[in-house]
């Protein structure tokens, strides 16, 4: 399905997602158009799922994160999706398995916050929470 030109290709789109087509094209021995070409049918082929920026959050008032492991009843899972998927403070939700139900990375401007935040999500079930002291990738 994919050939090294596409993973080459892809590569320079996660270093730089805003990258030229001719600088693409210079890196993969390719015209830009034909870089064009190969990035339009990945995402035809639903690889390419789209484009993202890198926010600083600690210059977005958000400077504080958090990974919460949700652990709920049967009966809350649906609610709490519903509930986590539209709280702009959840950044990531995984369903996982092994310990807890759920995994979220949360953001948060500080601790008071946080603590209005796990407030409110008790009414689904219990947590576990680690905070983040340092990002290092």
């Amino acid at each position: 399905m994919l050939d090294k030109t596409d993973h080459a290709i892809l590569a320079c789109l996660q270093s730089n997602a805003r990258m030229q087509m001719k600088e693409i094209g210079e890196r993969v021995h390719m015209t830009g158009q034909a870089v064009a070409n190969r990035i339009a049918r990945l995402e035809e082929l639903g690889v390419l799922l789209g484009y993202t920026v890198k926010l600083d959050d600690s210059k977005l008032e958000k400077p504080f994160e958090a990974m919460v492991t949700v652990f709920l009843p049967s009966n809350h899972h649906s609610a709490f999706r519903d509930w986590a998927v539209s709280e702009p403070a959840v950044t990531e939700l995984h369903r996982v398995t092994g310990e807890g139900c759920y995994w979220m990375k949360v953001r948060y401007g500080d601790p008071a916050g946080l603590s209005a935040f796990l407030e409110e999500m008790l009414r689904f079930g219990n947590y576990r929470i680690n905070n983040s002291i340092e990002k290092l990738k």
